[in-house]
């Protein structure tokens, strides 16, 4: 077992991640999004298990800073104790190249805590997840907007 499994434990829910760039002079993950992010935490609804800022320069070198790198975090300090720092350094490289020089982006990974019980009961049964998938928020609106022409 590893310390990630120990870390985590065989109760999981289903894992995302997300990568959200902020343009140049844009750069933090701060107010309204920041307080969204640890209300879920703090509601149990998600577990973050990374949280990392790449910075792309516009050079193309790449900085990242680990959140206990980051000075006032605010509500955010309250998940710190809960990473499990699953990025690995050439995911770190993949998400810089899809970024904008000159750009940030925070890269988030979480469990969906509030699933962990119907993801246990289906390996218990024997299940396993064979296919997984999102819909764009995007795309559903205009799907729903051109059902009416």
């Amino acid at each position: 077992m590893t310390d990630l499994d120990d870390q985590l434990g065989d109760e999981l829910g289903p894992i995302d991640y997300i990568v959200v760039e902020f343009p140049a002079g844009q750069t933090r993950l701060t107010g309204e999004a920041a307080a969204e992010l640890a209300a879920l935490a703090a509601s149990n609804t998600i577990r973050v298990l990374d949280l990392m800022i790449v910075y792309k320069a516009e050079d193309g070198s790449i900085e990242v800073d680990e959140v206990e790198d980051i000075d006032d975090l605010g509500e955010l300090a309250q998940i710190e104790a809960t990473l499990a720092e699953v990025l690995a350094e050439q995911d770190l490289i993949d998400i810089a190249a899809a970024m904008d020089p000159g750009s940030a982006a925070a890269v988030l990974v979480w469990e969906n805590t509030w699933a962990a019980p119907f993801a246990v009961a289906v390996r218990r049964n024997g299940g396993q997840l064979i296919a997984s998938g999102r819909i764009p928020t995007q795309a559903l609106i205009a799907s729903m907007t051109n059902e009416g022409e």
